[in-house]
């Protein structure tokens, strides 16, 4: 690293006309100038402007409504241009004379930890002038707060036109994140991005036996870095007297039988799997043992890399920030450390071969480049190691062909609960929804319907995916990480997938 600010490279970038630099955006400049006068080897600094909607329609009434806009700057410094540690310090106070002293504690930090120990390398990274916003087609700020009340309440009623509801709950949840970055190797980067959720729920009681449906996914729907077009493709009302209908039919229905059968996952239900049972696994940080707040580390060591067997040949599985992959939620044009977004191999033919990574952890795991997957849930926390779009490609075929291959077994969709140990192996996850597959079809409704295994045979068991009619990215909104707790956006995309031979049983009072 040079302590000097070397000439950037200049990044076309799509959606760059949309990019907004947030208020006060030249103090991320002046922060690192500043780091770099008081002798820092190293800096960067983010202006951060985040603002966010969320609306929940329950029963009828307008249940909560929560508006919420920060603005703030970080600023990192190392006190050599190799080794020694990190010095971070944030502040809403974006004066002249708040940044500059927001700069010179954090090399001041730095300095003090640096007596600890510590060998804080990255790697190496062309910086760039560039910026990039999410496509979108409706920003929904331009929408009315009364007409996105109105939907929830639509979409809300309808539910309650299915005898038998007891709750019901329709919900819209967006989010903007303006953003400078600016970095002393003469990285300088504007970058907007839209985060649109919306979904509906509904809940039926009787007996003692509670049931739930959600359309198009359970934890607020589904999530995506688009714009207020995703709520109004995703017809909520049209979707509710179904989604209620179920949730009323599974009162009757049987309880999931109990024993090893072949199961089809429905894509939702698959994208939770992918998250938890590789997603988090193959963080580098967890790798190294450098994170291990919110069930743990990993199964997985640095050796294991390009040589850990996790599943059967057909399981393949990248991690990609990239635009061109989709409109998933971690979807971006430059992760918070300036690094282009990237796709990187994770699985290949069943084997672990990559990680996703920082310019740190890739350093410290002798990896070439970084895997552009840093990111920071706010102005006032430490940029960590986060999945982007960790997605299982699809294979051929559609839901319909691979139910007629599948002579007896469960199809199972939408998590209800999930549970998994430290090291990510043993797991356990309940599921809304299940329907018996006899002689080729689709058969009864079954309710309370839970899977576990261990992941590496788990994967192993994995024999069949659908095509890319079937494909599509799931948006987690709120992926818990780190202390103090970070939450942030992941992606997976998958289609509907078969395993063979799994555990499967009854999640009483469900």
């Amino acid at each position: 690293m040079n302590p000097s600010r070397s000439r950037p490279v200049g990044v076309p970038t799509t959606g760059a006309a949309g990019a907004q630099p947030p208020p006060h955006a030249e103090m991320a400049d002046a922060a690192v100038e500043e780091a770099l006068r008081a002798g820092a080897g190293y800096a960067d600094a983010r202006v951060l402007r985040r603002a966010r909607r969320a609306i929940l329609v329950k029963n009828g009434n307008v249940a909560s409504l929560e508006e919420e806009e920060q603005l703030g700057l970080a600023v990192r410094a190392l006190s050599g241009a190799e080794g020694g540690a990190w010095g971070f310090v944030a502040t809403s106070d974006l004066s002249e004379a708040s940044v500059a002293r927001a700069a010179r504690e954090a090399l001041a930090q730095a300095r003090a930890t640096a007596s600890a120990g510590g060998a804080v390398r990255l790697a190496p990274q062309q910086p760039v002038e560039a910026a990039w916003a999410t496509p979108i087609v409706i920003d929904p700020w331009s929408v009315p707060l009364s007409e996105q009340v109105d939907l929830l309440r639509r979409a809300d009623a309808a539910m309650r036109t299915v005898r038998g509801i007891g709750v019901s709950e329709a919900c819209l949840r967006f989010e903007r994140r303006d953003q400078r970055f600016v970095s002393s190797e003469g990285a300088r980067i504007d970058q907007s991005i839209i985060h649109t959720g919306a979904g509906i729920c509904a809940r039926a009681f009787k007996d003692g036996v509670i049931t739930r449906r959600s359309y198009p996914n359970s934890a607020g729907g589904q999530h995506a870095a688009r714009g207020y077009e995703l709520a109004l493709e995703l017809d909520l009302p049209g979707n509710a007297h179904r989604i209620a209908g179920e949730a009323v039919a599974l009162l009757d229905a049987p309880p999931c039988p109990s024993g090893e059968m072949d199961i089809i996952l429905g894509g939702a239900m698959l994208a939770l799997q992918i998250h938890e049972s590789i997603g988090h696994p193959t963080e580098l940080d967890r790798i190294l043992g450098w994170e291990a707040v919110v069930a743990g580390t990993s199964y997985l060591g640095l050796e294991d890399l390009g040589s850990f067997r996790l599943g059967s040949p057909l399981v393949n599985v990248v991690a990609d920030a990239r635009p061109n992959h989709g409109p998933g939620v971690g979807t971006f044009g430059f992760d918070d450390e300036g690094v282009p977004s990237s796709c990187v191999d994770i699985v290949r033919n069943g084997v672990v071969v990559g990680a996703t990574s920082g310019r740190e952890s890739a350093a410290a795991a002798g990896l070439a480049q970084s895997g552009g997957a840093v990111r920071a849930e706010g102005w006032d926390r430490f940029p960590l190691v986060r999945m982007t779009n960790v997605s299982l490609l699809p294979g051929a075929g559609t839901l319909a062909d691979l139910v007629a291959d599948t002579r007896e077994g469960m199809l199972l969709d939408t998590d209800y609960s999930w549970s998994i140990d430290d090291k990510r192996l043993n797991f356990q996850f309940g599921t809304e929804i299940g329907w018996r597959i006899r002689g080729g079809r689709v058969a009864e409704m079954v309710r309370g319907a839970t899977y576990g295994g261990v992941s590496p045979s788990f994967w192993s068991a994995f024999d069949a995916v659908c095509g890319p009619e079937e494909w599509n990215i799931w948006g987690l909104a709120d992926c818990g990480k780190g202390h103090p707790m970070q939450s942030m956006s992941t992606g997976h995309g998958a289609a509907p997938a078969r395993f063979r031979g799994v555990r499967v049983g009854f999640l009483g009072g469900s």
